[in-house]
């Protein structure tokens, strides 16, 4: 393979050019038709590795998962050859890592790797939507379980080659370069899935940011086009809501058939989303697909461009989380539904339905966690059955918080602009930090947001709903003894209520 001297890099905001003597690592995934089950990769070294270069780790976990994964138990053959061919010594350490003797030897690293949607595992299945499958006619990868890797090279550029079957269809946001797709570290490699197969497709521009859909449906029974004209109204609602889309492109992966795996959804990346969904009639109707798709979307933002330092170099060797997974998903989910609202693509009532069941979720599950305590224990089992969540008590305490920097600004300045100078601020490649981001809210914003993160992240204080959405001139009633609760607009706002919940509804 051609050694590379330079590395173009397309950054988060613009075009950067970046001079690499970094050698690429070289992959090669082939899909063998008569083989439905397994992925087989070779690594093929073109510079000798450093001598440092002893240990080869497949990931414990990946970004946006919060799940312990071990890709390890899924690897089979795995073999260590010199320039000749001959075997060289390794020992395997644990369930992710090899130790191999003599690294300036190495030429080729060779393995097989079973699909993680049909391999029966005694423990931590993997989210389908984060795993891969191989079936007769499409394939989907998602890189770290798949690829393993060299600590000591994660930040060297990287170079895969897709082996398929004739005639099938690649979906990627990975540039391809020659016959490679390629990445400028295993970071980005391990944000970019990849579905190949028979899919259908699709593609638009929104202003200047070309939207890009892969579709595979088991039995056609949705396809891409369908797709792109239910999501174009939240396309633009999200461009509305941000001012511009963060992405010179971006591309959606459809994985449909009848009995997929469960549970079924989404995963984020930061130039790309992947979903897992059963194949159904869905008679026209794809509006709960385009409101996950709204969530996926939003992650552009947060957290793949604006995250904290644990985030920008992440570890794949064992789970370490971010205390800020309420600012990740919490905000996220808000801002999903709130940019349709806005945008005239939810009606209230709508809208005050999401809030109803996300209350009511909050109120099945255990009271005593906060969202930093959702945050530090979400790989543990007990984190595991609380963690929903954070995308129902994170969600209203973004949505709170909304309306409380709102009314402390009169009304000048939500969560949605204190998001936007965020961006301006940090962003790709520049993490804000992750023990002062709390500090650092609270000095862009007012002195009372310190008592909201203390009351309502740092703790788990009752939520003010009825307060809060008092301001606003809408009634909140907490229900129970088997009534739901309820929001009501009021017919006859005070004057300053309805000025404060007209800038709620249009703070665009």
């Amino acid at each position: 393979m051609k050694k590379i001297k330079l590395l173009f890099v397309i950054a988060f905001l613009g075009l950067g050019i970046v001079l690499s003597a970094q050698q690429r690592m070289n992959y090669q995934i082939t899909v063998k038709e008569e083989s439905d089950n397994d992925f087989f990769v070779e690594l093929n070294v073109d510079k000798k590795l450093g001598k440092e270069a002893t240990l080869f780790q497949f990931a414990s976990t990946a970004p946006g998962t919060y799940q312990t994964m071990n890709i390890g138990r899924y690897v089979h053959d795995f073999e260590v050859l010199d320039k000749k061919g001959m075997p060289l010594d390794f020992e395997k350490l644990s369930v992710n890592q090899y130790e191999i003797t003599k690294p300036k030897k190495v030429k080729t690293i060779r393995y097989r790797i079973s699909e993680t949607w049909d391999t029966k595992v005694d423990a931590n299945p993997i989210y389908p939507m984060a795993g891969t499958s191989v079936e007769k006619d499409h394939a989907m990868i998602s890189p770290h379980a798949v690829i393993g890797y060299f600590p000591e090279y994660q930040t060297n550029p990287y170079g895969v080659t897709l082996v398929l079957p004739e005639n099938w269809k690649i979906g990627t946001a990975l540039e391809k370069e020659g016959n490679s797709y390629v990445a400028n570290s295993y970071d980005h490699l391990v944000d970019s899935p990849i579905l190949t197969g028979r899919m259908t497709y699709a593609d638009t521009l929104i202003d200047d940011t070309k939207v890009e859909i892969f579709t595979y449906s088991q039995n056609d029974v949705v396809k891409s086009k369908a797709l792109l004209n239910a999501m174009h109204g939240m396309l633009a609602a999200s461009k509305a809501f941000l001012k511009y889309i963060p992405a010179e492109r971006y591309t959606f992966l459809f994985h449909f058939e009848p009995s997929p795996p469960a549970p079924t959804g989404a995963w984020e990346h930061s130039m790309s989303s992947q979903y897992v969904f059963s194949e159904n009639n869905y008679s026209g109707d794809l509006s709960g697909i385009v409101q996950v798709a709204s969530h996926e979307f939003f992650h552009i933002v947060t957290p793949l461009n604006l995250h904290s330092e644990k985030v920008e170099h992440f570890n794949f060797k064992e789970p370490d989380p971010s205390q800020h997974l309420w600012f990740y998903e919490g905000v996220t989910e808000w801002a999903s539904l709130i940019l349709l609202l806005r945008d005239g693509k939810m009606n209230i009532e709508q809208y005050f339905n999401e809030l109803q069941q996300k209350v009511m979720v909050d109120g099945f599950l255990d009271g005593s966690w906060s969202l930093k305590d959702l945050a530090l224990k979400s790989y543990t089992p007990r984190g595991q059955q609380q963690f929903v969540n954070i995308y129902c008590r994170g969600a209203l305490i973004a949505g709170l918080l909304d309306i409380r920097l709102l009314e402390l600004s009169n009304g000048k300045r939500g969560l949605r602009e204190v998001i936007l100078e965020l961006i301006a601020k940090y962003g790709k490649g520049k993490p804000f930090p992750e023990n002062g981001f709390f500090e650092e809210l609270v000095t862009m914003t007012y002195p009372e947001i310190q008592d909201f993160i203390d009351s309502h992240i740092l703790k788990n204080e009752p939520l003010p709903i009825k307060e809060y959405f008092g301001l606003l001139g809408i009634d909140y009633k907490k229900g129970g003894q088997g009534n739901s609760p309820t929001f009501r607009v009021k017919l006859k706002p005070t004057e300053e209520q309805l000025k404060l919940r007209k800038i709620w509804l249009k703070n665009l």
